[in-house]
């Protein structure tokens, strides 16, 4: 069955916003008072679920719309940071032109992430869903869907943390997991992804290779 629809994140999945986040997060960490990061806890963060980041660096649940509204007002200052991964043009040209639709679904603001991708690049989304809460893209994903008018099975999310992987299941959805992201490759295949991609141009060749998708249907969590 041919996927006609594939809903990305955003930041690390499209941009790479790794390096920024790096950058600003301590100052984040004492603005609202949770816990830094050492350098020696990135690679322990990046194998862990958002829930379980939130525990380790202790910051509570209440604090989450603060901190995030203050980041993507941070992003939009400092917007010229970012750039998108080589090859997000190329393979997202590729789907438009093979008519697959795409949507972006983030927690970034619609502002910034039209702004990273440019006006030529952006017309070729089909759909944003942007300002989505950490544990909220779950509604938003469903939303594309009745947008769309596209069917569970006829679609794909493609993210690369575990709480885009979760969110995916709970909306009924496949997922594949961007191995080049905030989340390590082992960590994200561990929660069993319906597929795991190498590169931004292997999502073009396996979804419109051969015109045909290698992906099963995924079953909603219950």
């Amino acid at each position: 069955m041919r996927c006609k629809l594939v809903i990305f994140d955003f930041d690390g999945t499209l941009a790479d916003t790794f390096p920024w986040f790096m950058r600003i997060i301590n100052d984040v960490a004492d603005r609202y008072r949770f816990k830094r990061v050492e350098p020696h806890e990135v690679e322990m963060l990046r194998g862990m679920g958002a829930a379980e980041i939130m525990v380790h660096l202790r910051v509570p649940r209440w604090k989450l719309p603060l901190i995030a509204g203050h980041m993507r007002k941070r992003k939009a200052r400092e917007i010229g940071e970012t750039r998108l991964f080589a090859g997000v043009e190329r393979m997202l040209a590729r789907l438009d032109d093979a008519g697959v639709k795409i949507a972006v679904v983030s927690s970034n603001s619609e502002a910034n992430v039209r702004a990273i991708l440019g006006p030529a690049l952006a017309d070729r989304v089909a759909c944003f869903e942007c300002g989505a809460s950490v544990f909220g893209k779950a509604a938003r994903f469903r939303r594309v869907l009745r947008r769309s008018g596209i069917l569970p099975p006829d679609a794909l999310c493609v993210g690369d943390e575990i709480r885009d992987l979760e969110a995916a299941r709970r909306a009924g959805l496949a997922f594949g997991a961007a191995g080049w992201g905030f989340t390590r490759p082992e960590a994200l295949q561990a929660r069993g992804p319906n597929v795991l991609f190498s590169s931004l141009d292997e999502i073009a060749d396996r979804l419109i290779g051969d015109g045909q998708s290698p992906l099963a249907p995924a079953v909603p969590a219950s």
